[in-house]
């Protein structure tokens, strides 16, 4: 049976949003070592796997904002679709101090093999969604609220971007204007990674855009996703009429 390398939610709906989540699911399709990385259930479900929480967020905040959703439905320990191609962390074999079994040795037509079962009809399929008129492009993804042997990390949510910032630096400003606590401007990562996703689609396109990282123990919860994605919806749109766009 061939896997689903993706869900999408919503693709009728009138809103000129695409909500995307790279890194919703933390599925190893049987392809894949007979559907095991050789981690452990604990490791499979923490960040090295998947964004915990984000899935949740991204349908509920597609729905806010009346638009459609796409959600990756394999681990990016399998391949990482929030990538390019010839980026050496496409397959990682180590990652946060955890080494992945299934991954050591895994050879360029592994590599190949996951791609074109999982990483490619996922961003074929994105690729379609964008392409709509007036569409902006809003990533979500979770962030840990620390790394191993890494200091704790002070924000509840982060506002990334690259060179094009029309939303994400009015997004930052209503942000602060709603919350007591920092925002992180790209943070806890620094923009973006040529060939990564919102590059791919959005940035190579001249689409607006902006990724959104919230702290995964805010959204652990179905409350917690809701209540964020409420929270941003109308944030997002009056970012978008500011920037006029």
């Amino acid at each position: 049976m061939t896997h689903t390398a993706f869900f999408t939610h919503g693709v009728d709906r009138s809103g000129n949003w695409l909500v995307t989540c790279d890194h919703a699911a933390n599925t190893v399709p049987a392809s894949v070592n007979g559907g095991s990385l050789g981690l452990a259930e604990a490791d499979m479900n923490r960040h090295i796997a998947f964004d915990p929480g984000a899935a949740g967020v991204t349908r509920a905040l597609a729905e806010a904002l009346n638009s459609p959703a796409i959600l990756s439905n394999f681990s990016r320990l399998v391949i990482d679709p929030n990538r390019g191609m010839d980026d050496p962390t496409l397959l990682m074999r180590l990652y946060d101090g955890t080494i992945i079994p299934a991954n050591r040795h895994a050879d360029h037509a592994e590599r190949d093999r996951r791609i074109a079962e999982c990483y490619r009809p996922y961003h074929d399929a994105l690729a379609g969604l964008a392409a709509r008129p007036k569409t902006a492009i809003v990533s979500i993804h979770s962030f840990t609220p620390q790394l191993k042997g890494r200091a704790h990390r002070p924000w509840e949510i982060g506002v990334l971007y690259a060179h094009d910032a029309r939303l994400a630096t009015p997004l930052m400003d209503e942000l602060r204007l709603t919350l007591a606590t920092p925002i992180g401007n790209n943070e806890p990562y620094a923009g973006h990674l040529p060939g990564d996703a919102v590059d791919q689609h959005a940035l190579q396109h001249g689409r607006p855009n902006v990724l959104i990282e919230i702290r995964n123990d805010l959204i652990d919860t179905d409350a917690g996703q809701q209540k964020w994605a409420r929270l941003l919806a109308p944030l997002l749109e009056n970012a978008r009429r500011k920037a006029d766009i």
